[in-house]
């Protein structure tokens, strides 16, 4: 069972005897997300959707690394947290949440470079991300909960491990990554883009989440190569691979996230549509003459 925000409003002490508003915030494709205003102090409260650990999603690892990203000055500072109930309760951070269309605007891919070099810099997350394994989790998952996953998916394997082959021979040190930007996981403060939900976060290949903003936000090659330029000082080629391939395993991953999600999710949302979407993606890409020029280039 999951969480009411009644029960989370009860269990806070701080806010006994006062002034409590809650209102639910649209957009959430795990959790139930609350703007809840203490005698008109504003608070964002996230209550974990059921069967979420099918997702491989770790609330502590999330806590812990929430935690970190506020400690770099990028995410959103945890007033309280509610271990019992593995929820949240997050400082407000105003401004403006992005989209895709606003993040394809002129300059965008440069302050997206900046704020993740600053969380990339920022304390260690607890534990490790990797793409790879991930994947093999969703289709042991996809196999025994007999989620329907897009035709064709285990055939494409051998290209997905001739991906992690050619990414091991000259591998990134990993650092603290938030693995998941879509465009409504950045807020625009007037300052700097902040990144808000940690919950797939881990040390990571930086090119991982360089590879994962751009897919999301379906930057095309002059966008590309300004945010490797932003976040490498050039735009080097083995680092443009190396990005081009993750975006390729972002999609490969998410698929099979989405599949599951439309099996075990009660979010009103078109899951299935967006597994076939990504899918279709991931293998065009796949497909296209430039894919083993991008095999080739990250190993030099």
């Amino acid at each position: 069972m999951t969480a009411t925000i009644e029960q989370v409003i009860e269990g806070i002490s701080d806010w006994r005897g006062k002034a409590v508003t809650a209102e639910p915030i649209s957009g959430g494709l795990t959790n139930t997300n609350y703007r809840v205003e203490v005698n008109g102090t504003p608070y964002v409260v996230r209550i974990p959707g059921p069967s979420t650990e099918l997702l491989a999603v770790n609330r502590e690892n999330e806590y812990y690394n929430t935690k970190a990203a506020a400690e770099a000055g990028v995410g959103a500072k945890i007033a309280y947290y509610l271990p019992n109930l593995k929820v949240m309760v997050l400082e407000y951070i105003y401004g403006e949440t992005m989209s895709i269309a606003a993040l394809q605007q002129a300059g965008m891919p440069t302050r997206i470079a900046q704020s993740l070099r600053r969380l990339h810099t920022g304390p260690r997350f607890l534990t490790d991300f990797n793409m790879f394994r991930l994947t093999e989790y969703y289709l042991k998952i996809a196999k025994e909960y007999e989620v329907r996953i897009p035709a064709g998916y285990p055939k494409r394997m051998p290209a997905i491990r001739q991906i992690e082959k050619a990414l091991l021979v000259n591998p990134l040190s990993t650092v603290p990554c938030n693995n998941d930007l879509l465009a409504e996981n950045y807020i625009d403060d007037g300052q700097m883009l902040r990144t808000i939900d940690f919950e797939y976060s881990g040390n990571n290949d930086p090119c991982f989440e360089l590879g994962n903003t751009c897919q999301e936000q379906q930057y095309d090659e002059p966008r590309i190569v300004e945010m490797c330029a932003a976040y490498f000082g050039e735009p080097y080629p083995d680092k443009l691979a190396r990005m081009k391939l993750n975006m390729i395993m972002s999609d490969v991953g998410w698929t099979l996230w989405a599949a599951i999600q439309a099996k075990i999710s009660t979010i009103d949302f078109d899951f299935w549509g967006w597994a076939v979407e990504r899918w279709g993606r991931a293998e065009a890409k796949i497909d296209s003459p430039e894919f083993p020029g991008w095999l080739r280039d990250v190993q030099q």
